[in-house]
């Protein structure tokens, strides 16, 4: 699959999410098996371009291409202004957020709200691409079906971003108004798939390899991009990529394996970050690990107890490897408090 002149080494792509898919977790989902990651969703507005939390979302140092950025606003200006400012610093593709269903966001005419407004959209799409095309920057979409159930409005603007110039466009399966609840329904991205011919994404409820290969099946879409399926699992990209190419499910790796990324990680986002922010940001990550290795939950409860108590690198990092090496001589199989412990929530 390409993205304008860039050949993507497979059809598993990573989802821009705020506050997640950063530098680290992007370079880590690549390694892992992701043929492609945008990066968290950067605001247009140039007053906070130069903001700390701006600048950590747009570093791209040492990521291997194609850099995706994504950026977010309502003024079609602005929006053209920022793809010209990203790529200035680095991006080789510039990916339009539609689709964030986040209140802030939405509040703001932004992300998935702009489908409420199609002309409003459409002159976005054309001002960024008119901003990235001298360039020979290709622009990408993202966007839900819809806003709500009955104005399901995504077919429409697909085929008005394909003629605006859009080179790949992704659809989460769920309306604004639904966020993350329900089911993703993909029939919609079937239909989009079939009135255009630009790459088109399938994003929403791909959690395994059974279901990447029934979506692509039923949509017929030319790739799949997986979000949170994704916090703190990352290697599900080489499980899903074995299983498309085989038809046979990847052993899952072992637990060294696992602390080994995990502890890569850690030190990644600690030299993003800093220790006091990079500390304290990790805790979810570790969090999302434990809940993928399918701990019991007293021992998620003790693991995460300890670790939210640290405040430097160093501890963190051995509550970890501690950790692990507690697990690995003595795998936890039984929903049951530790010795000497009558309620574990207590203990936690």
């Amino acid at each position: 699959m390409h993205i304008g002149p860039y050949r993507l080494p497979n059809t598993l792509l990573v989802a821009p999410m705020a506050g997640v898919t950063d530098r680290p977790f992007r370079k880590l989902c690549k390694r892992l098996g992701a043929g492609y990651a945008v990066s968290e969703m950067v605001t247009s507005r140039p007053d906070l371009q130069a903001s700390l939390k701006t600048s950590r979302r747009a570093d791209h140092s040492g990521e291997p291409g194609p850099i995706a950025v994504q950026i977010a606003g309502t003024d079609a200006q602005m929006m053209a202004d920022a793809a010209r400012y990203n790529i200035d610093r680095g991006a080789q593709i510039i990916d339009i957020n539609m689709g964030c269903p986040a209140k802030k966001v939405c509040n703001k005419w932004a992300g998935s709200a702009l489908m409420q407004d199609e002309a409003l959209a459409i002159g976005i799409v054309e001002a960024v691409v008119a901003a990235c095309e001298p360039r020979g920057v290709p622009v990408t979409l993202k966007m839900r079906t819809g806003w709500c159930a009955d104005v399901r409005n995504a077919p429409t603007l697909a085929l008005a971003a394909e003629q605006a110039g859009v080179q790949m466009l992704t659809v989460h399966g769920r309306t604004r108004e639904q966020g993350y609840s329900g089911q993703a329904e993909h029939d919609t991205v079937a239909l989009i798939k079939s009135r255009v011919t630009v790459p088109v994404v399938a994003n929403g409820d791909i959690d395994c390899p059974q279901k990447a290969a029934a979506v692509l099946r039923r949509t017929g879409a030319d790739a799949v991009m997986i979000g949170r399926a994704a916090q703190g699992r990352p290697w599900i990209f080489r499980e899903i990529a074995h299983f498309l190419a085989t038809g046979e499910f990847l052993p899952a790796p072992d637990w060294g394996e696992v602390r080994g990324w995990l502890v890569e990680h850690l030190h990644d986002h600690y030299d993003l970050y800093g220790e006091h922010t990079g500390v304290r940001s990790a805790r979810k990550h570790l969090g999302w690990y434990v809940h993928a290795l399918g701990l019991p939950a007293h021992e998620i409860a003790l693991f995460r107890s300890r670790i939210n108590t640290l405040t430097r690198c160093e501890d963190q990092l051995q509550a970890v490897t501690e950790s692990f090496d507690a697990w690995m001589s003595r795998p936890p199989t039984a929903d049951a408090p530790p010795d000497g412990v009558t309620d574990w929530k207590l203990a936690a």
